[in-house]
């Protein structure tokens, strides 16, 4: 499925200079889009939302991914980010929100593109661990799913449309959606 108005279109991804690694640039869009089609189901009278007192609040969660993805990228992978206290939009709201996520991916899209192999597969500092830079890029993309379905949880709580995000949603299917719900289904192929 083409999402019908991606952030940050194809046209719009850069070539890997090793093409063993477009696979890398290619996903981390697509997964971008995804986060961004998710905070677009939000208004901004949905900030302050909690489904419990020990649940963060979607604005709380905008703000820990624009954060913490500086943080990955910028500590663990060696991305020039901006500095840390110029990484949040002056107003938090969901249109600078998204806005600020879209600029700092696509800023990110052009490093990636030139690393070679030896860039990636190199082990560097991960938290009191170590680990090769690809295996941190997985982990970062891991780590954003999580909190795009937090995220769609808290859509359904509100009531609101869950947005597409690997395939059909209660809320968004198209004609060749093929959901695998049962064995038979599972058995195809």
């Amino acid at each position: 499925m083409q999402h019908p108005d991606p952030a940050i279109p194809e046209t719009a991804i850069p070539k890997a200079q090793d093409p063993l690694f477009q696979h890398l640039l290619d996903t981390y869009v697509s997964e971008s889009n995804k986060v961004v089609s998710t905070w677009r189901a939000f208004t901004d009278a949905d900030l302050d939302f909690r489904p419990h007192p020990h649940s963060s609040t979607v604005r709380e969660i905008l703000k820990h991914q624009l954060l913490s993805e500086r943080r990955f990228f910028g500590q663990f992978l060696e991305v020039p980010e901006p500095p840390a206290d110029q990484v949040l939009p002056a107003t938090l709201d969901l249109p600078q929100a998204q806005s600020r996520f879209i600029e700092l991916v696509q800023n990110r899209l052009n490093f990636f593109a030139v690393q070679t192999s030896v860039w990636w597969l190199e082990v560097v500092p991960f938290f009191e661990v170590r680990r090769e830079r690809i295996w941190i890029f997985w982990r970062r993309v891991l780590h954003t799913a999580h909190h795009r379905t937090q995220l769609t949880v808290y859509l359904r709580l509100l009531n609101k449309p869950v947005p597409t995000t690997y395939g059909p949603t209660a809320d968004v299917t198209w004609e060749s959606a093929d959901p695998t719900h049962s064995v038979e289904a599972a058995g195809r192929g």
